[in-house]
């Protein structure tokens, strides 16, 4: 199959605008390739840490999100809800669902392959080079009010309404 198509646009740019802080990583880096154990072949999320919040947050949302899926919406490969306010670090795998480096009351979604926690990058073999955009949305409330049984789209939905910065890394990925 051709999967010749327009490269997507930054999800974050058809977005409202808000004021943006500072995301980095000690295992990704913007525009780099990720190594194998963010992949599929390992699951594993990236170390991730943001300073520079803006005043009044209260929560956040963290994220990833492939907009380069050959599908209609992306891809939605990791939420986690309701961080408290003074997190500014998720360790490298954080985002399996048995670990405990999440701070109460913060919980982690279904991803779009249906398991819950971090999904590696995979896009399809031969595909042309996938973003995969790390987002830190930081919150006017405490809790959005939803469950751990919401979907990525419903957190993204929710959050808008209640983002005042966001972060975003973007490491990519291709296979051959």
């Amino acid at each position: 199959m051709d999967l010749t198509r327009p490269i997507a646009p930054d999800p974050y740019a058809l977005l409202p605008h808000v004021p943006s802080f500072t995301l980095v990583s000690d295992d990704v880096a913007e525009g780099d390739e990720m190594a194998d154990p963010h992949t599929e072949a390992g699951d594993v999320s990236p170390h991730l840490r943001w300073e520079g919040a803006p005043v009044g947050t209260r929560s956040f949302v963290v994220n990833c999100f492939d907009p380069d899926a050959p599908t209609p919406a992306g891809y939605w490969h990791w939420t986690v809800v309701d961080l408290p306010a003074g997190t500014t670090t998720l360790p490298t795998g954080a985002g399996d669902p048995a670990s405990a480096a999440l701070p109460s009351p913060a919980f982690q979604t279904r991803n779009d392959g249906g398991t819950t926690g971090y999904a590696g990058a995979a896009p399809p073999p031969g595909d042309h080079t996938h973003r995969y955009v790390f987002a830190v949305h930081a919150l006017d409330v405490e809790h959005l009010g939803l469950t751990p049984d919401a979907t990525p789209t419903a957190v993204a939905f929710n959050a808008l309404f209640h983002t005042l910065g966001r972060a975003v890394l973007t490491p990519t990925y291709r296979r051959q």
